[in-house]
């Protein structure tokens, strides 16, 4: 095994058991450090051997590639997490990517839909087919409780308790959190269960997972996107809409309804404040009327 390849697998094993990361982040990580890896073996550089200068030129041709500065970024992130494990290995005396610098990236405020149209996409889903309210039940579960695609097609019945109005949800870096969950979800996943997923042939080693395709199977990443991207042709949505859009929707109308930032922070997962903040993008009046209404200077 080349050096390359045994450093890569030892910081996959270090990511996935000492830092318990989730398996998408640490795919991503290791194909930023698989894009260096080819850049180095054309110069005929080992990890120990690679100095700044290369770093630097390896950003140089990221972006000669056309690549966005968010997605080198990314990239400049998953190497330092590299050379951060070889020195704790002491597979390196100096980190060269130190004084490697992040390409400037402004704040690109996440895409949210209006409570109309998310009612006008619930709408569309046309319930006398098999599939219509496994999807009415994937989209109110996504919006109610503002979860990650992944969050989604990996609920199980015995993360869920109903009696008690709450979710049990595994997200990044394998961290539990709980959600609660509304009236509207409950009858819309009973529904779901009752008339349809109930009918299913459902295989070995699938039965816990709440929804299902027509195999009865645990649905893919790529199913949910297809659903919502049918949804929003449907009805002629001109946004660009996701999973994610229902997430960044759940944040958004909570902020507006006057929710509390550090509990929309619990209930996102977010281990930082400041990824939560990215929400407070409320349009101009809505945060006109609420200066208005509650600064003191303005109340008579």
């Amino acid at each position: 095994m080349s050096n390359w390849k045994l450093q890569i697998k030892q910081f996959i094993h270090y990511l996935k058991i000492e830092r318990g990361l989730a398996e998408n982040t640490i795919l991503a990580y290791q194909n930023d450090i698989l894009k260096l890896e080819d850049f180095c073996i054309a110069q005929n550089l080992q990890p120990q051997e690679i100095k700044l200068e290369h770093l630097q030129t390896f950003v140089t041709v990221l972006y000669d590639l056309g690549l966005s500065a968010r997605s080198q970024a990314r990239i400049i992130s998953g190497v330092k997490q590299f050379f951060e494990f070889l020195l704790l290995e002491d597979s390196i005396k100096d980190d060269p990517s130190e004084l490697l610098e992040m390409p400037q990236i402004g704040k690109k405020l996440p895409v949210f839909l209006s409570i109309e149209e998310i009612d006008q996409l619930i709408t569309a889903i046309d319930l006398s087919k098999q599939e219509g309210h496994r999807n009415k039940a994937i989209l109110e579960t996504l919006y109610s409780c503002g979860l990650r695609v992944s969050e989604l097609i990996n609920l199980k019945f015995s993360d869920i308790f109903f009696e008690e109005g709450f979710i049990k949800v595994l997200g990044k870096g394998n961290k539990e959190r709980l959600i609660p969950i509304s009236p509207s979800v409950e009858k819309e996943i009973q529904t779901y269960t009752n008339h349809v997923r109930c009918h299913l042939s459902i295989q070995k080693g699938h039965e816990d997972f709440v929804f299902l395709n027509r195999r009865g199977k645990q649905l893919t990443r790529v199913m949910i996107f297809t659903i919502i991207k049918g949804l929003a042709e449907k009805i002629g949505l001109n946004k660009n809409i996701g999973p994610h859009t229902f997430r960044h929707s759940f944040a958004t109308h909570l902020i507006e309804g006057g929710a509390n930032l550090r509990a929309i922070q619990e209930m996102l997962g977010h281990a930082s404040i400041t990824t939560t903040e990215i929400y407070t993008h409320m349009d101009t009046s809505y945060l006109r009327a609420a200066i208005i209404s509650f600064h003191p200077r303005n109340k008579k």
